[in-house]
C-alpha cells in the first residue's frame, strides 16, 4: 500500500511571459515612508479570502522598509466610520483615507481568483491578485498583477499504472477538500513587492539597502 503515500511536488508559477520593466520614477520621486493597507476587494467566491490575504500583506512591505499601519485596526476603524462595505472602500478618495491616518500612500489589492478546480485526477489551486499603490494626493505610483498556481503531482513511478492513477486521484481529492491558499498568497506578495522585476523600491527603513 506504499503507493498511497506518494511524494508531492509543488509548482509555483507566475505569468508565462516576462513582464516589461516599468518606470518607477514616480514612486522614487514621491519617496513614501508609510503605507496604509485598506481592506481587499474580493471578486472570488470565497468569502474568507479577503481576511486571509489581508493578513499576509504587512510582512513583505515592512521587509521592504516601510511603516505599515496595523491592517486589522485600520479595517475596524473604516467599518466603524462606514467607509468599508464590500467594494465601497474604493469609493473613498485616497486623499481622505490618507488624511484619516496620516499615511503617505495607500495599497489597494483586488482578489481576482482564490479557487481550487478539480479535473478527475488533479486539482489546481489558483490565486490571482491586482495591486495598486497610490500616493496621498491620489497619484498612482505603482501597480502589478500576480497569479500563482499549485498542482500536486504523483512522483511515484513504481508499481502498476492503475495504482498510480488511484494515488493521483486521492491526492487531487485531498487538495480539493482542503486547499492551502496561504503559501500561494505569500509567494505572490513576495514576487510583486520584493523579488520580481518590477518590485517596489526600498523604503527608508530597509535595514540592508
Amino acid at each position: 500500500m506504499k503507493w498511497l503515500l506518494p511524494l508531492l511536488t509543488v509548482f509555483l508559477t507566475g505569468c508565462v511571459a516576462t513582464a516589461p520593466k516599468k518606470d518607477l520614477s514616480s514612486f522614487q520621486a514621491a519617496a513614501p515612508r508609510s503605507i496604509l493597507v485598506v481592506p481587499t476587494v474580493n471578486k472570488s467566491l470565497d468569502v474568507d479570502a479577503p481576511n486571509y490575504l489581508l493578513s499576509t500583506l504587512p510582512v513583505p512591505l515592512a521587509e521592504k522598509g516601510f511603516y505599515v499601519f496595523p491592517v486589522h485596526t485600520i479595517k475596524t476603524v473604516l467599518e466603524q466610520e462606514g467607509f468599508y462595505e464590500g467594494d465601497q472602500i474604493h469609493a473613498q478618495p485616497p486623499e481622505a483615507l490618507a488624511g484619516m491616518f496620516g499615511a503617505d500612500s495607500i495599497l489597494y489589492v483586488r482578489i481576482n481568483r482564490w479557487d481550487a478546480r478539480y479535473a478527475f485526477i488533479t486539482t489546481t489551486v489558483t490565486v490571482d491578485f491586482d495591486y495598486r499603490i497610490v500616493y496621498k494626493d491620489g497619484v498612482e505610483l505603482w501597480q502589478a498583477n500576480q497569479k500563482m498556481v499549485y498542482q500536486p503531482q504523483n512522483n511515484n513511478n513504481a508499481g502498476s499504472p492503475m495504482a498510480a492513477l488511484v494515488a493521483a486521484a486521492i491526492n487531487a481529492a485531498v487538495t480539493r477538500a482542503a486547499p492551502n491558499f496561504m503559501p500561494l498568497a505569500k509567494q505572490a506578495n513576495n514576487e510583486v513587492f520584493i523579488t520580481g522585476p518590477n518590485a517596489i523600491p526600498n523604503g527608508p527603513y530597509r535595514v540592508d539597502k
